[in-house]
C-alpha cells in the first residue's frame, strides 16, 4: 500500500501536512489523492485518501472542520462540536478560515491554485487554517485570523505560519481589478509583487502579498515560512484548477492540536 505522499512546514511541529496528488486510490482525472468531496470522484476512494492522508499527517482522528468555501473573510472560531467525517456537503457553514484552541481537532482546507495558510502558536496552543485566493486575501483574512487567534490566547510574536504550495507568481495572470485591490491593501508596497505584461494583463506574486499582510499583522519574518512550489508548473504532483480547466481533484491543508 502506497502512502501518501505530503508536505510538511520546517517551522510548525503541531500535526499537519500539505496533500499532493500522489498516494492515493482516485483514478481518472482524480488519480490519485483527490480530497474534494464534491468533485464527482467515488465516495469510498475518497474516504480512503483521507484516511492515508491524515495517517501521513499524524492525525488519527477521522473528523475534522471543514465548510464551504466563498473567498471571503469570514474566519470562524470551532471546536469538537464542529468536526465532522467526510463525505458530503449537507448543511456546512461558509467559511474560509478556521481557528481552535481544542486538540484533537483538525482544522481543513481545500485548495488547487490558492493559497493554503497553516498558522500556530505552539506555546499558547492556537491553531488556524486559512483558505487565501486572491480575493479573500486583498479582504486582509490574514489579519482577522491572526486577531482570533489571539482573542483565544495566541501571542502574535509567537505565531508560526507556513504559506503552502499555491499558484506562483510564474503563472498566475491577472487583470487591472486585481492589481487596484492589492493596491488598495498594501499601498507603496505592492508595486514590486506584481510585473505588467504586453497583453495588459499582469503577474501577480500572491504568495508575497499574503507575507506582507502577515507581517503587518504583527508576525516575526523569521516566523513566516514560504513552500516555493507553484501547483500550475506542477501538474504531476499538484491539482491546478487553471491547468486542469476545472477537470481536477483537490488537495487539502490540515492541522491540529495535538493533547498535552
Amino acid at each position: 500500500m502506497k502512502n501518501a505522499e505530503i508536505v510538511r512546514s520546517k517551522i510548525i511541529t503541531f500535526p499537519h501536512g500539505f496533500s499532493t496528488r500522489r498516494g492515493g486510490v482516485s483514478n481518472g482525472i482524480f488519480e490519485s489523492l483527490n480530497l474534494g468531496m464534491n468533485r464527482g470522484d467515488d465516495e469510498k476512494n475518497v474516504k480512503e485518501n483521507y484516511r492515508r492522508f491524515f495517517a501521513a499527517c499524524g492525525i488519527e482522528t477521522g473528523k475534522f472542520v471543514c465548510g464551504k468555501q466563498v473567498h471571503g473573510k469570514n474566519v470562524l472560531i470551532v471546536g469538537a462540536e464542529d468536526a465532522r467525517a467526510a463525505y458530503g456537503y449537507d448543511e456546512l457553514f461558509e467559511a474560509d478560515a478556521y481557528v481552535t484552541k481544542e486538540a484533537g481537532v483538525p482544522l481543513a482546507v481545500f485548495t488547487a491554485d490558492c493559497i493554503p495558510l497553516l498558522l500556530a502558536d505552539e506555546k499558547n496552543r492556537v491553531a488556524a487554517a486559512v483558505h487565501s485566493g486572491w480575493r479573500s486575501t486583498v479582504l486582509d483574512i490574514e489579519k482577522y485570523t491572526v486577531e482570533k487567534m489571539c482573542s483565544l490566547g495566541a501571542e502574535t510574536e509567537q505565531i508560526r505560519a507556513c504559506i503552502g504550495p499555491a499558484i506562483g507568481r510564474c503563472c498566475f495572470e491577472v487583470g487591472a481589478e486585481v492589481i487596484e485591490a492589492v493596491r488598495e491593501l498594501l499601498k507603496d508596497e505592492a508595486s514590486e509583487l506584481y510585473t505588467k505584461k504586453d497583453n495588459g494583463k499582469y503577474m501577480l506574486d500572491l504568495k508575497g502579498v499574503l507575507e506582507k499582510c502577515l507581517l503587518r499583522s504583527g508576525l516575526k519574518a523569521g516566523n513566516i515560512e514560504l513552500i516555493d512550489e507553484c501547483t500550475m508548473c506542477m501538474p504531476d504532483k499538484y491539482w491546478s484548477h487553471r491547468y486542469t480547466l476545472g477537470e481536477r481533484g483537490s488537495q487539502a491543508a490540515v492541522i491540529m492540536i495535538p493533547a498535552e
